[in-house]
């Protein structure tokens, strides 16, 4: 009988590593790496955070999706939704002939035209429990990429459904990977969640935890978390145990206000003695998010750069956050590639706020004139390649040429 479930690729790392390499790699990227994340061009001094771009769960990713298509040549392979949010990765994928299947406007997937005979590839974000229990009954063949710090969240998520508690989750309940969480309750009756996209968020739930005057009655309550609770939510019974978890790609520090601040509101409400039964979280941001993070809090603290670039797609999570963090220190550009700098009109495409649906905006002069200090950082599913490329786009518009030796 044909195996149909893969999570551990296919042993073909060696046959698809030099292809990546030479797709998704930058010699320019790696020369600045190799003079402790500096240079010097012109006028223009560069600084790179210490931690960007890819992290291992993107790397595994990209790596399962490149094996699937040399184990399975000539089968139909079919991907859920995006398996990383870069637009330069995903083209890439498309072009070696794999197709995306996209969600309805509500999140959800159709897989009616999928046979047995299919390859579906799963998302680092995962898949909800409801479709992948959909994609086995179908039989296809699965080729599951979920990152690994996204299964420990699942565990955790579990483990508060299994023991009568409500998993309220910081996140965006748009997002698959936030999705994909919240499902795992369903795994035991009477499973409940409830998802805050931020303190804003959060504070409702904490005023209605607490009792404060003026919180939202149970009716808007329930009315303002309708698409982002289990259906029948009722705030005045699901709130009274509540475990903390986290989309992996959130704010560190905010995720962790989130939780202190809802277990305040516990002891405000009820005591320290009932928060201290009735309250759960443990940390679930994953390293690479965090280490993210952690390298832009230290390059602003050497001093913040006069412009910061963060490059990375519109829909990544983590890559928003990245220019969000920024934009607190100095002049920040989010853009999805490399191509939004114009070298014809020196402007630069970006989004100028945190939000899938913030629309882009155009910049001119946006480079001061002047020696100029330059920080650039990635989003971890962003390729070095786009780094190294932007980074020559800003050169150019600056007329300073580069060549590299050795």
């Amino acid at each position: 009988m044909e195996e149909t479930y893969f999570r551990r690729g296919f042993g073909l790392k060696a046959r698809v590593q030099p292809l990546i390499d030479l797709e998704y790699q930058s010699a320019l990227v790696e020369h600045l790496r190799s003079e402790g994340y500096r240079g010097v061009f012109g006028d223009v001094t560069v600084r790179l955070a210490k931690e960007f771009g890819f992290c291992y769960g993107v790397d595994r990713a990209i790596d399962y999706a490149y094996e699937t298509r040399h184990k399975f040549p000539e089968r139909r392979i079919r991907l859920v939704g995006e398996i990383i949010h870069n637009p330069h990765v995903n083209q890439r994928i498309r072009d070696m002939g794999m197709d995306f299947i996209r969600p309805g406007d509500d999140g959800t997937f159709d897989f009616s035209e999928l046979t047995a005979q299919d390859v579906v590839v799963l998302p680092a974000f995962g898949v909800t429990v409801q479709d992948l229990a959909s994609l086995r009954k179908i039989g296809c063949i699965l080729v599951d990429t979920t990152c690994g710090s996204v299964l420990l969240v699942w565990k955790r998520v579990e483990s508060y459904a299994q023991d009568g508690f409500t998993a309220v989750i910081h996140g965006k309940h748009y997002h698959e990977e936030s999705r994909a969480t919240a499902s795992q309750v369903s795994r035991h009756a009477g499973g409940r969640y409830l998802i805050a996209r931020n303190m804003e968020e959060a504070d409702l739930v904490c005023d209605y935890i607490a009792d404060r005057p003026g919180r939202l009655s149970r009716d808007v309550f329930i009315e303002h978390f309708e698409a982002k609770a289990t259906v029948g939510f009722d705030p005045d019974v699901d709130l009274r145990m509540i475990g903390v978890a986290n989309q992996t790609t959130m704010l560190a520090n905010e995720s962790l206000a989130i939780g202190a601040r809802i277990r305040s509101a516990m002891v405000e409400g009820s005591g320290e003695e009932y928060a201290e039964s009735h309250f759960r979280s443990f940390g679930t941001i994953c390293s690479a998010t965090q280490e993210r993070q952690d390298a832009i809090e230290a390059m602003m603290e050497e001093g913040p750069p006069d412009v910061m670039i963060v490059i990375g797609g519109y829909n990544s999570s983590n890559t928003d956050h990245l220019a969000h963090l920024c934009r607190q220190f100095t002049t920040t550009y989010h853009i999805e590639d490399a191509a939004c700098i114009d070298l014809e009109n020196g402007t630069v495409r970006h989004k100028p706020d945190i939000g899938s649906d913030t629309p882009e905006e155009v910049a001119t002069d946006w480079l001061p004139e002047g020696p100029l200090d330059l920080g650039m950082t990635a989003g971890a599913s962003t390729p070095n390649n786009k780094i190294g490329e932007a980074l020559l786009r800003v050169l150019d518009i600056r007329g300073v040429e580069i060549q590299l030796t050795g």
